[in-house]
């Protein structure tokens, strides 16, 4: 038999949950007023060589590439910053005079890593990008946006993380600091380490391996080199976040996975009961020379990106349940004549709005019925020879256990009305509100 590859799901039980942050992803995208763009899944390899950068675990070690019949180097996309450019970029958005622009994407990424726990080698990720502005301010509301998502979704005790890597004057300076500080620990640290001791020493505090080794403890931080400009934008951001209600803790050790960030990064998390200590579910920061370096006009941006499917175990985690759609109405057919006859009625519902459903392997009355219990249907309505010649039907509401006769003619009316009735429920909280 052949089976899935490795690092690969399918996606079935947990399908209400992609669905309902799919709609999430929606709302919230423009409530921001973030258009979507799709880009495609695979691109020129040199794009995300130039764009995410050769010295990233993500090149180095993660990508999935090939070459097409055309001889022709290509990389299924690993993230989706470099695409979203690539486009921003060869269509001339940036002609656009509404600034700044912003867009979201949802769709999946491909990288070649152990597949654990909420990370796949092929995953669904939803970003968001903003071009055009180099203001805090936008910093500010990018990191809202991904907080009020979160918050749309009912996840609690979220926490943002934030740091200022500052721009080209303050990172170089702060790579000369790291290096000396390192200078003489160097080889005590893992390979990768080494090799970027020489490329981008920035990636060493990124290290999962050495993590807790006394050399990375005792570094000296990024944002302890931040020139005056950079750190009144690093600054102005935290200001613009207290003004917003939104609660973050400066970091000064986070630089992120990703060698095109400049001044803002960032990482929101929640609680560690949920995830343990690899509780990240959305990242992100501004990248203000990544247009430039894909050969477009200078162009400062901002942007994130959340995880999907570890953002699917920590909703379970937090008892966050999805509940399978039900249907409205599960008609029951007794004879031929009764089903042809089903089928049509439930069309006419189907164009009007009504979930319904009909059984299609002539089973018993009580199958049936057992039928409808399975689709979770609210209402049930039985049709034989003696209710089309009388020309009406009980609608049972599955619930409640009441009755209500209608028409067949006037069965979507009545449906409508039932449907839209307010239950015993509401009515109780809407006395209560009253007192």
């Amino acid at each position: 038999m052949i089976q899935k590859m490795k690092g690969t799901y399918d996606i079935i039980d947990d399908i209400a949950y992609f669905q309902w942050i799919e709609k999430k992803i929606i709302q919230i995208s423009k409530l921001y007023h973030y258009k979507e763009i799709r880009t495609p899944h695979f691109e020129a390899s040199q794009l995300f060589h130039r764009g995410v950068g050769e010295t990233s675990d993500i090149i180095s070690k993660e990508t999935y590439d090939f070459i097409d019949r055309g001889h022709r180097e290509n990389t299924l996309r690993p993230e989706g910053t470099a695409g979203v450019v690539r486009a921003y970029i060869e269509n001339k958005l940036y002609a656009n005079p509404m600034v700044p622009h912003k867009f979201f994407y949802y769709g999946s990424m491909f990288r070649y890593e152990r597949p654990q726990k909420g990370r796949f080698r092929e995953f669904r990720q939803f970003g968001a990008e903003a071009f055009g502005s180099s203001s805090p301010l936008l910093d500010a509301e990018t990191i809202a946006f991904a907080v009020t998502f979160l918050k749309s979704l009912k996840l609690k005790d979220v926490k943002v993380s934030l740091n200022g890597l500052g721009d080209k004057a303050s990172k170089q300076a702060y790579h000369q600091a790291l290096k000396a500080h390192l200078k003489d620990s160097i080889h005590d640290l893992c390979k990768d380490c080494q090799k970027r001791y020489q490329e981008n020493p920035l990636r060493i505090l990124d290290c999962k391996v050495d993590t807790d080794h006394p050399a990375l403890i005792s570094a000296p931080k990024p944002i302890d080199y931040l020139t005056d400009d950079d750190r009144a934008h690093f600054e102005a951001v935290l200001e613009a976040l207290k003004t917003m209600d939104i609660d973050v803790e400066v970091d000064p050790s986070l630089v992120r996975g990703l060698d095109y960030y400049t001044h803002t990064v960032f990482e929101i998390k929640v609680s560690k009961a949920l995830l343990g200590n690899q509780n990240a579910i959305c990242g992100g920061g501004r990248y203000n020379h990544l247009v430039e370096t894909l050969d477009g006009p200078p162009t400062p941006a901002v942007g994130f990106s959340f995880g999907i499917e570890r953002l699917i175990v920590a909703l379970k985690a937090a008892d966050i349940v999805m509940e399978d759609y039900g249907s409205h109405l599960y008609l029951i057919t007794l004879g031929e004549a009764a089903q042809k006859e089903g089928l049509r009625i439930i069309q006419k519902l189907r164009l009007g709005g009504i979930m319904a459903n009909i059984d299609f392997l002539g089973k018993s009355l009580k199958a049936q019925f057992k039928q409808s219990e399975h689709h979770k249907a609210r209402f049930v309505v039985v049709l034989g020879d003696e209710e089309m010649r009388q020309g009406d039907v009980e609608i049972k509401n599955q619930e409640t256990q009441e009755i209500t006769r209608s028409s067949i003619r006037g069965l979507y009316a009545t449906l409508v009305d039932l449907l839209t009735a307010p239950s015993a429920c509401d009515t109780c909280e809407q006395k209560g509100e009253s007192s």
